[in-house]
């Protein structure tokens, strides 16, 4: 259904570019013509996965080391990328999660999850959305929600909440920015294992034929997050503004995707706990 060159001509950042969904969803705007640039943290992987995009597709793609929790190195990535070429749409993917009792997350745990889920997204809005304005250029931001929007999800708390601002932000600017050119959408994705958010959120010791019980009865494939996500920023959903669309196999509608943690024990949480110290060092 999608034309060969979708979006040629366009020039996209993916936050969060260098793995998982983001990696996923470049190389797929990068096969449909686009011209990419994916940021992170992690400057060695980000420019794995462009090298591995410009061998494949023949295409321009550009790793930037960023950690958008920071506003002053947002500011100062977008004036890079300005410097070359407006950017013409922006792709906020970067997030971060992990299970945990909500009452004994310390204000830092919080932190970890709302600033690159939140502000850093927002972070990243606003250095777009300002230069667009600006020099009157039509723009598109796309929003990498969750179905915990609708539902809410326990043990997730902060992430539910930081997704569901984004979501208020997506809705809001659609209004505020439609006139002026700027298309504000996003996608709630429900089950596309990734290799980190897989051990963030299904870790041993939790259910595991979650996946059987969706009503499509599989988790959903990257390629096919890849192709919605495609669809929505380019030219042909150009009607689609301040709108999220869920993409998840119907599992909302039948659970939040949390209740099995409520029957934890005590050591299930403490050998979570221990295992997410583990990861940070």
């Amino acid at each position: 259904m999608f034309e060969k060159r979708l979006l040629a001509e366009k020039r996209i950042l993916v936050t969060g570019g260098g793995s998982g969904l983001g990696a996923a969803m470049g190389r797929r705007f990068a096969e449909l013509g686009a011209e990419l640039i994916i940021c992170g943290r992690r400057l060695d992987l980000l420019e794995t996965t462009a090298a591995a995009i410009r061998e494949e597709f023949a295409s321009k793609a550009l790793a930037i080391q960023c950690d958008i929790r920071d506003g002053a190195a947002v500011e100062a990535m977008m004036a890079a990328i300005w410097r070359e070429a407006p950017l013409d749409i922006l792709v906020n993917n970067a997030a971060a999660t992990f299970i945990a009792r909500t009452e004994q997350l310390s204000f830092r745990a919080a932190d970890a999850i709302l600033s690159p889920t939140l502000h850093g997204t927002m972070y990243c809005t606003m250095a777009a959305g300002k230069r667009w304005i600006k020099a009157g250029h039509k723009g598109v931001v796309l929003s990498i929600l969750s179905t915990s929007t609708i539902t809410g999800r326990a043990f997730t708390v902060p992430s539910a909440m930081a997704k569901s601002a984004v979501l208020a932000m997506t809705k809001s600017l659609a209004v505020e920015w439609g006139p002026k050119g700027i298309r504000t959408v996003a996608i709630a994705p429900g089950a596309f294992p990734t290799r980190g958010a897989t051990g963030q959120l299904r870790p041993e010791g939790r259910d595991a034929n979650w996946a059987a019980r969706n009503p499509m009865g599989r988790t959903g494939e990257h390629r096919e997050l890849a192709d919605l996500a495609s669809f929505l920023i380019s030219d042909a959903g150009a009607y689609i503004n301040g709108e999220m669309v869920v993409q998840d196999g119907g599992a909302h509608l039948r659970s939040s995707g949390a209740e099995d943690l409520l029957g934890w024990t005590e050591a299930q949480w403490e050998a979570q706990r221990a295992a997410r110290s583990e990861r940070r060092t």
